[in-house]
């Protein structure tokens, strides 16, 4: 049996097409912004949605929307759930451990400036953990720091849901970069690159930023030396790593050398006056607990070893012995159900051709691996016991269970859109709508899909594949639209209500969402009307900025 893709079926009008099978994504909003529905419920009845508005408006297969819906709900946890659930396993090995407070105090102990502790914990601290956990751990525990050295609780979760924008797209691990090529069927690393550039820049106006959020813009010159080392050092290593090794060493390099970078060039610079907030307490008061080297190294070495594990596991030398010597994979070329029965047809293609569907799981040279590869060894450094392993795997995976719902839910939602034709009715009719101006547009989706999901890599999972599609409709080199969504749903996580809640709760704010989103709302359309600036030059002015897309940047499954 054949299915042809129709993108005007509902009544022969691509605009109605495209009104009818957007009802989904109007459901979602409701449901999360609205209802406030958990994440899980939201997803999982979107998706039920999905099936039934593709099966009525398209009038595809029941077999191959369900098919279509779970091949995207088993590459949502394999690979993608896989790398999640690893990371955060780490992060917690070194709680249960007692190390993470060592590693706490080490950043806290170098200034009692406050606009240098929110350089240091809120900027590279929180980009670190956002590298190797992500799941709202970054902002709740560098909220709760800032709170522990005396900053006030508002402020600390302000601060902190700003600061950490320029790792998102790479954490945890390079889940949102890597779920962006997973849609949209393009080499991880060409993705890496694309967003990667637009991290660089960030990076070096965040710090900045961030300080002007933190003491007024009056205040940001006393340590604009400081801001300099902290972003530039985060910059150059983000340019390198993401350019050369993929996207899942940036923000943990990026964030290591520029905490590494700042607290050395701490030790012999210091600025003119020490800022406080009014009525803070006296600098004096302000003591740490002093550690050995010994006792730091130690409690930093889990993420050293992951550092380690995951540049062997980058190499390309590496994943092809695994893949081709090995064969350590898990493959299903032909996924049943699916795989021939989807065809593509014009303006997609220029004749109908097959929309492939095969499942392809590295299971040993996945970056999920690296992530338990890399616990079990900090298991025998920290000296904890399989026993305990075992534990916090279990706590672990209880922590995380309806993020895993969710989280296959919404790809099950992406990868229907892509096989049911939904996504290339919505491209095109961006296409036909917003024709030029749609560079603009661009980034405003992946923010407000962020606002919808509360992550950046359910965004990419949503509107990846629609924003590919749009730009090669209008002629756009498709990494532009690609990274415009990556970089707008970074934004989007300062007015994520559930970015806010986990600050809220980290700081003790339960209750004072709406507080917190007033303020944050205000500066991510500042940064908002920056990111859609540098898209605009990225489209106009300088083309050749962003790589193109050529026949051998496609993954083996294009």
């Amino acid at each position: 049996m054949q299915w042809l893709h129709n993108y005007s079926a509902f009544g022969g009008s691509l605009g109605l097409t495209a009104l009818v099978v957007s009802i989904p994504i109007f459901y979602l909003f409701w449901a999360l912004a609205v209802q406030r529905m958990k994440g899980h419920i939201a997803g999982v009845s979107t998706l039920l949605l999905t099936i039934v508005i593709v099966v009525v408006a398209y009038d595809m297969p029941i077999t191959a929307a369900v098919s279509a819906s779970v091949l995207g709900m088993f590459t949502g946890l394999f690979p993608i759930g896989w790398i999640i659930l690893t990371a955060v396993f780490l992060y917690n090995l070194t709680v249960e451990s007692g190390q993470f407070e060592i590693i706490k105090s080490s950043i806290s102990s170098l200034s009692t400036d406050r606009r240098l502790q929110a350089l240091l914990v809120a900027f590279c601290f929180s980009a670190f953990m956002e590298g190797v956990s992500g799941q709202g751990a970054p902002v709740a525990v560098a909220a709760a720091m800032l709170i522990g050295l005396g900053f006030p609780a508002l402020p600390a979760a302000v601060i902190c849901l700003v600061a950490n924008t320029p790792p998102v797209p790479f954490g945890p691990v390079g889940t949102p970069t890597i779920m962006m090529a997973t849609v949209t069927e393009l080499n991880p690393l060409i993705v890496s690159q694309a967003i990667g550039l637009d991290m660089t820049i960030l990076a070096i106006v965040i710090p900045f930023f961030m300080l002007g959020v933190v003491a007024g813009w009056r205040n940001i010159m006393g340590v604009a030396p400081a801001a300099l080392v902290a972003g530039i050092s985060y910059a150059i290593t983000n340019w390198i790593v993401s350019q050369y090794m993929g996207p899942e060493l940036p923000a943990i390099l990026s964030s290591f050398v520029s905490m590494l970078c700042l607290g050395v060039f701490l030790k012999v610079w210091h600025p003119a006056t020490i800022w406080r907030f009014p009525n803070d307490t006296d600098a004096a008061q302000d003591t740490a607990v002093q550690y050995s080297f010994g006792q730091i190294f130690k409690a930093w070495s889990p993420f050293l070893i992951l550092m380690i594990v995951m540049g062997v596991w980058g190499m390309p030398a590496f994943k092809k012995f695994v893949a081709n010597d090995l064969k350590w994979f898990m493959m299903i070329p032909s996924w049943p159900g699916l795989d021939g029965v989807v065809f593509r047809t014009a303006p997609i293609v220029a004749a109908p051709a097959k929309y492939a569907a095969s499942y392809r799981w590295d299971y040993f040279g996945a970056p999920g691996t690296a992530m338990l590869i890399s616990g079990l060894l900090s298991m025998i450094v920290l000296k904890l016991s399989p026993a305990t392993g075992v534990r916090v795997m279990a706590k672990t995976f209880r922590q995380l269970m309806y993020s895993l719902i969710t989280l296959a839910s919404v790809l099950g939602i992406g990868f229907l859109a892509n096989y049911s034709g939904m996504s290339y009715t919505l491209g095109l009719a961006f296409a036909t709508y917003t024709g030029m101006f749609f560079p603009v547009v661009s980034p405003i989706i992946g923010y407000l899909g962020v606002f919808l999901t509360g992550s950046v890599t359910s965004s990419a999972a949503l509107f990846g594949k629609l924003q590919q599609v749009t730009a090669t409709q209008l002629g756009f080199n498709p990494m532009l639209t690609i990274s415009a969504n990556l970089f707008g749903a970074d934004i989007g996580k300062l007015i994520s209500p559930q970015s806010i809640a986990v600050a809220c709760a980290a700081v003790g704010l339960v209750g004072h969402e709406s507080d917190i989103l007033r303020l944050t709302l205000k500066y991510s359309i500042y940064l908002l009307l920056f990111v859609m600036a540098i898209i605009l030059l990225q489209a106009w002015i300088f083309p050749d900025m962003l790589p193109k897309i050529t026949a051998g940047m496609l993954t083996q499954f294009a």
